[in-house]
């Protein structure tokens, strides 16, 4: 079964069970996979990720923006958003695993202060995408070069 066809099957148990947070949320997600499709061929296994992570990282941002601006009750329902989102997305990377890969990536690259992040990241990218976020990713490299 494909990532989308669990999308489509969840979405209907939701609708059976009126649970409307997480029938919006799906509803959403199955939008934004059909605009991908628009653009031309089928979406891929790799791409539907991309598109979620695209969603659940608007979730983040909004979250905080709300929270900033003394909304908890828009934050908490961006959180419930990407509660449904998350399941969706491999198993995050603990902060101990992602300094790990980050080490390993400073040693490879021979990285030695922040000019060389970009060498890092470039890197690290491809082993933590989809299981980490990029921000903690990039606070992580950066905090060691700077170490």
């Amino acid at each position: 079964m494909s990532l989308k066809d669990k999308v489509q099957e969840d979405l209907k148990v939701s609708l059976k069970a009126r649970d409307e947070v997480r029938s919006l949320t799906l509803r959403m997600l199955l939008a934004a996979i059909m605009n991908k499709e628009k653009e031309g061929k089928e979406v891929t296994e790799e791409q539907f990720l991309d598109v979620v992570l695209f969603e659940a990282k608007k979730r983040r941002e909004a979250k905080e923006a709300f929270i900033k601006g003394e909304r908890p009750e828009l934050a908490q329902k961006e959180q419930a958003e990407l509660e449904v989102l998350l399941p969706y997305l491999p198993s995050q990377l603990t902060e101990e695993e992602i300094k790990d890969l980050a080490v390993k990536a400073i040693e490879k690259t021979g990285a030695t202060d922040q000019k060389d992040m970009g060498k890092v990241m470039g890197e690290l990218a491809p082993q933590v995408k989809g299981k980490a976020d990029g921000a903690l990713v990039a606070k992580t490299v950066q905090e060691l070069l700077a170490a």
